[in-house]
């Protein structure tokens, strides 16, 4: 049995790290979080040691590390702009790290974390669930076969995705783009790291919109064209969406394919924890295009709007009444 502590605890992806951490036959021996709401690890860990002090919190991994007992891998479930931070101190706790996406808000942050990797001989690893998605990986290998049937073929590739955020998100770090990285890192670098993966390094970017709840642009690989739209407005909602009473809206479309990818997307961190414990896993190398990507996003200057852009790039903006002015 593995041996978990969790930072974090108290955060909207906590619980699926709680569970994966369960179902792969881990035991979590301590959290940490700042906030006590963190009443959904009776439903994991019970018994788990939790702190809403970090000092306190270390005391108590140094305590299990002179007992002979030291946590094994240290999941990290904090804001964005804290995962670099706390993957070291995991590292350097003797632990390997298993953080939520994105490793880092900053490509030049990940030879960092190799070199602490490489000096403590523990692992960074990152969740990049998508991978491990069937339909994903099924679309990979129908890529590939259309390639080497027509190496010169080019996709034309439009990337959908609106999960409906309420007023708290503005409140939230997730608001603050110094803290998250805006909408593309915070919602985006997942689906991202999906499309290198699958076409290979990006050659050129455009970025039409990017706002506090949209942001929408266009990727150039080197054989496919990708037109991309992200949101947490609900009224950005395709119509059949809002019928159904869905808040969640996820398409993938190129050439005559296409696949909602709408459900089976939350229960693939178990596969993720399982896949690093069977020596698998992604590390911090595997991540650093996706972020370069995202990076490039943010610091790109903004294209005005053409027929090129995603069509739901053409819906109105509006100021939310509750976005914070900075």
């Amino acid at each position: 049995m593995k041996r978990f502590a969790l930072i974090g605890a108290a955060g909207y992806i906590a619980p699926r790290h709680l569970k994966a951490i369960k179902d792969v036959g881990g035991e979590l021996v301590a959290a940490y979080d700042p906030s006590d709401s963190v009443g959904h690890m009776d439903a994991y860990f019970p018994k788990a040691a939790f702190f809403t002090e970090f000092e306190r919190f270390d005391r108590h991994l140094n305590k299990l590390q002179e007992a002979g007992t030291p946590v094994e891998y240290m999941s990290i479930c904090s804001p964005n702009y804290l995962h670099d931070s706390h993957i070291r101190y995991a590292l350097r706790n003797g632990a390997h790290c298993i953080c939520e996406k994105p490793l880092t808000l900053r490509p030049w942050n990940i030879q960092g974390l190799t070199r602490t990797s490489e000096s403590t001989g523990k692992k960074v690893f990152t969740i990049l669930q998508l991978r491990l998605h069937e339909q994903v990986i099924a679309l990979k290998q129908r890529v590939e076969d259309k390639w080497k049937e027509d190496p010169d073929h080019i996709f034309e590739v439009d990337l959908t995705y609106i999960t409906a955020r309420g007023n708290w998100y503005y409140a939230s770090w997730k608001g603050d783009e110094e803290k998250s990285g805006g909408i593309a890192t915070n919602i985006g670098v997942h689906f991202f790291d999906m499309l290198q993966w699958i076409f290979g390094p990006i050659q050129s970017q455009k970025v039409y919109l990017r706002t506090h709840d949209r942001a929408s642009g266009i990727l150039k690989f080197g054989r496919a064209n990708v037109k991309w739209f992200l949101s947490i407005n609900d009224q950005t909602l395709p119509e059949q969406a809002k019928l159904a009473g869905k808040r969640t809206f996820r398409t993938l479309h190129f050439d005559q394919w296409s696949f909602d990818f709408t459900e089976g997307f939350t229960e693939l961190h178990t596969q993720s924890y399982q896949h690093i414990l069977d020596h698998g896993g992604f590390d911090e190398k595997a991540a650093e295009e996706a972020i370069s990507i995202v990076h490039q996003m943010r610091e790109t200057a903004l294209s005005e709007l053409d027929q090129q852009a995603h069509p739901f790039a053409h819906l109105p903006l509006e100021q939310h009444p509750f976005y914070p002015k900075r």
